[in-house]
């Protein structure tokens, strides 16, 4: 029966089938006419064009009934082809909806997916005729039905977070006891073994690295590679498809549901890395998908009087063009919809300082800040801001506004600075592991700002970290120029594998030391995944193409890694046993409340007398104490109560040589008794038997930290 196309509506944007057929509707300004494209055979290679005649406020509509969810779609949009006026235009090309919830398909990078034809000496000004669609993804009219059975977003407070930055595929794949056909999937992650595991570790939230839909860079595709990390979106609403075990092309919506549905059932939140400061169509020689072909000067922030080009501030070849309210409207529908119907509980926005471009310097009164933070969907998620790009005056940590917290690029630096023993560091380490109030004290914000990471999927493991003296990048065959230039020289002499014991010793220390660090300090920690149990990427620091076991977890685990993760299983338990780690307003170094008690915090010496501020100054201080008194914590439960915590003593030695310290006072309490000592070997995390009155001496190892508690007085 020959399809007929009714006048439908121009809202909601997108593909929405309503029980007897579908509406279409997609937005462009400057299109003289757009064709719906519905597919159908056995290999959804037959094509049907149908006209759409409706324009209301620039949004191209209309309803065909009869068809159903799993529908293959796309659609040929006609207008100018004139590049140096910024319009590309060009029906012959396919193009994917921005709105699709779910696509499928991968980019063929031999089909004719140009504007313009290749090898033109005018390049990217000439017009390709060539028919692309065999070789470009098709967008799917989906069912959002789901029995999401009581599923609500859990809304845990920042200050018991602790998150878990992973990757869906790279977590699994390799994983013995889950299934071979759901390893690397959404319902691999869904899996009870991944849920038990992720449930002993202690972790609230998992961070996924990019699940929109995915384009592969051609240049990855010419290789055999891939893009791994998902940093170059096709589709703002479609979950990745290469993540689904599911066989239906709108499978991977449900799976990833139920995923979600897994994870809040396991108490543990859903956080999604989100990339809506660049698109994977690249600059001016790059494909026509989607947004390029739709409306070129709506989606892209173009060169102001050279229109041909595209700015740039993400080192990816072009920028969205957030100042277009159409634009804005796109990354709110997408943001909403994550939450309203995937159950998504916040989001980690890539490059956010692009976002916050009205112009070109970076405005944190931008309209998108201003429009989120008066969303009563959106003001209620967690928001995380990777706070920098790549444009001139783009580092802007500490600078974005109230609702958000930021990945805390100086917290890094300088805990790794402090542990490699640099000199002069002491002093900024104090503001470090006290929540950042130098970068989010003077804004209304509170410690929970500052997200807290020592490493991140974008450079070493911290076993890589601690095992590399450079980056070893070979495999990504860009000649090793790609990545970071992390030389810390932590290889004490040896890089690499290393069949040395003290060597070996020396490097399960530091990340030991790294590990306590993080999880004892203000703030939210976020644990690279795998790094609890020393996962290496063999001196890869940039792995954003390998889709392989440079990547993968490699769950043949022994005593070492078991070691590592009751280890760092032990930190996260005394960090939700103990309020005074996990405080929701900043030290003052005063008594609470103006009265005589306690102070909430008191930096020592070695010797247990205070630094002065001729030691915080004292450039080659690598030892210090910090004593949480347990009575001036000041901290309350959600019902007003009172919190109490008992009195907490850590001493961080970033010598290579051992450090006697003295116990200071503990409060009237008997004495000191190891909790936490990170120069303890395999799975031995304290020493109940070592114990220490007031003005004994401690010796800390060389390279090492301790968390003590105090002893309270027996009973008379």
């Amino acid at each position: 029966m020959k399809q007929m196309i009714q006048p439908g509506r121009p809202s909601p944007l997108g593909a929405t089938w309503d029980g007897k057929g579908v509406n279409f509707a997609i937005y462009s300004e400057r299109a003289t006419g757009i064709d719906l494209c519905l597919f159908s055979g056995t290999s959804h290679d037959v094509e049907t064009r149908l006209p759409l005649h409706q324009v209301r406020h620039h949004v191209w509509h209309g309803y065909v009934r009869g068809i159903e969810p799993g529908q293959h779609y796309g659609y040929r949009v006609h207008g100018p082809y004139e590049p140096s006026d910024g319009l590309r235009f060009n029906p012959n090309k396919l193009l994917v909806d921005p709105y699709a919830k779910a696509i499928t398909g991968r980019v063929n990078w031999l089909a004719p997916i140009y504007g313009y034809s290749r090898g033109h000496n005018q390049m990217d000004l000439s017009f390709d005729t060539d028919d692309d669609a065999w070789g470009v993804p098709h967008s799917v009219v989906i069912d959002t039905a789901f029995d999401w059975d009581g599923d609500e977003r859990l809304q845990l407070p920042w200050n018991e977070t602790v998150i878990y930055e992973t990757h869906v595929k790279g977590l699994t794949a390799r994983h013995p006891e889950i299934p071979a056909p759901i390893r690397g999937t959404y319902a691999g992650l869904a899996h009870p073994v991944a849920i038990d595991y992720l449930q002993r570790l202690g972790v609230t939230a998992v961070e996924l690295l990019p699940v929109h839909a995915i384009l592969d860079e051609s240049h990855l595709a010419s290789h055999g590679l891939v893009n791994y990390w998902g940093y170059n979106t096709l589709g703002y609403l479609a979950p990745e498809p290469r993540y689904a075990a599911s066989p239906d092309a709108d499978g991977q919506v449900r799976e990833f549901k139920r995923m979600v549905k897994a994870l809040h059932a396991a108490g543990m939140e859903v956080i999604l890395d989100v990339v809506y400061n660049h698109t994977g169509e690249d600059n001016e020689f790059g494909p026509t998908i989607s947004f390029r072909g739709i409306d070129n000067p709506t989606y892209y922030r173009l060169a102001p009087g050279r229109e041909r080009y595209y700015v740039d501030y993400t080192g990816t070849g072009n920028s969205l063009n957030v100042r277009h309210p159409q634009v804005l409207q796109l990354i709110m529908d997408s943001l909403r919809y994550w939450v309203q119907e995937m159950h998504i509980d916040g989001f980690r926005f890539d490059l956010a300082s692009t976002l916050a471009r009205h112009l070109h310097e970076v405005d944190r009164l931008a309209p998108f800040f201003n429009i989120i933070h008066q969303d009563p969907v959106l003001s209620s998620v967690k928001l995380i801001a990777e706070p920098w790009d790549v444009g001139e005056g783009g580092y802007q940590v500490g600078n974005f506004p109230l609702l958000w917290s930021e990945w805390n690029g100086k917290y890094r630096d300088t805990v790794r600075r402090f542990w490699r023993g640099d000199e002069s560091y002491t002093d900024d380490l104090a503001f470090r592991l006290t929540g950042s109030s130098d970068l989010f004290g003077d804004d209304g914000r509170a410690p929970t700002a500052s997200i807290n990471f020592v490493t991140a999927h974008d450079g070493f493991t911290l076993h890589d970290l601690v095992s590399y003296n450079q980056k070893h990048n070979e495999a990504n065959l860009e000649g090793n120029l790609d990545g970071s230039n992390e030389n810390f020289s932590w290889n004490y002499g040896v890089e690499g594998p290393t069949t040395d014991p003290e060597i070996a010793d020396v490097r399960e220390r530091q990340m030991r030391n790294l590990l306590a660090t993080l999880l004892f300090s203000q703030g939210v920690p976020m644990i690279c995944g795998g790094d609890e149990i020393g996962r290496t990427q063999r001196g890869n620091n940039n792995p954003y193409c390998q889709d392989n076991e440079i990547s993968w977890y490699d769950w043949n685990t022994g005593a070492r890694e078991q070691a590592l993760f009751d280890y760092t299983r032990r930190l996260i338990e005394l960090r939700k046993q103990h309020p005074s780690l996990r405080r929701t307003a900043f030290f003052n170094g005063r008594p609470a409340n103006g009265s005589n008690g306690s102070r909430d915090i008191i930096w020592l010496r070695p010797d247990a007398s205070e630094m002065t501020s001729a030691d915080w100054s004292t450039g080659w201080i690598r030892s210090l104490g910090v004593l949480l008194p347990g009575e001036g914590l000041n901290e309350y439960d959600g019902y007003g109560n009172k919190l109490a915590d008992d009195t907490l003593l850590i001493l961080l030695n970033a010598h290579s040589e051992p450090v006697t310290f003295v116990a200071p006072e503990a409060d009237a309490q008997a004495g000191w008794t190891v909790v936490v000592d990170s120069a303890a070997r395999d799975s031995d995390l304290s020493r109940p038997c070592c114990s220490w009155k007031e003005g004994q001496t401690i010796e800390l190892s060389g390279r090492s930290l301790m968390l003590l508690q105090a002893i309270p007085q027996p009973p008379f």
